[in-house]
């Protein structure tokens, strides 16, 4: 089937001087004076803005505002800042901040409780922490076996001087 076109006149562009309003002035002669006025009001009667299908082609104007769909609230983050340090001595603490707001500080834990969030949280944040503290483990376990010989000697120099 076919759809039906809509006959219209010929439309010249605005403000183009109109070709054949030009070639009757010069074959009607000073009697058709009113002409120009015509032809003045020829192009007001053609639409200033383009028709529906150029608007189609051509894209359309974009809309203000957010787009359909969206949420302002999917897009908003709260940020937090967990720290947690250690000293070699295996004392840790904790400090949570939200922007530059401190909403604790200087919280102990222990070094298990750390190990445990860390599991918690992600594998990929377990296994640096877990060499951490293995490291401080390690470093504690030397101290311990270093203090132990100390009071060995102490022992053995005490047993003398008492003998």
């Amino acid at each position: 089937m076919s759809t039906p076109q809509a006959t219209t006149a010929p439309r010249r562009p605005a403000g183009s001087s109109a070709p054949e309003t030009a070639s009757d002035e010069s074959a009607a002669g000073p009697a058709s004076e009113s002409a120009p006025t015509e032809s003045a009001s020829a192009p007001s009667d053609a639409p200033a803005a383009p028709e529906p299908a150029d608007a189609d082609a051509g894209g359309e104007k974009p809309r203000r505002g957010r787009p359909k769909g969206s949420s302002a609230r999917t897009t908003r983050t709260i940020e937090l800042t967990l720290t947690v340090s250690g000293t070699a001595d295996g004392d840790w603490q904790a400090e949570l901040k939200q922007g530059t707001t401190w909403l604790s500080r200087g919280l102990p834990v222990t070094a298990a409780a750390v190990t445990r969030a860390a599991q918690e949280l992600h594998e990929e944040l377990a296994g640096p922490i877990e060499a951490v503290i293995g490291a401080a483990r390690e470093q504690r376990a030397a101290r311990v076996a270093a203090l132990e010989a100390e009071l060995e000697q102490a022992r053995k120099a005490l047993a003398e001087i008492t003998d």
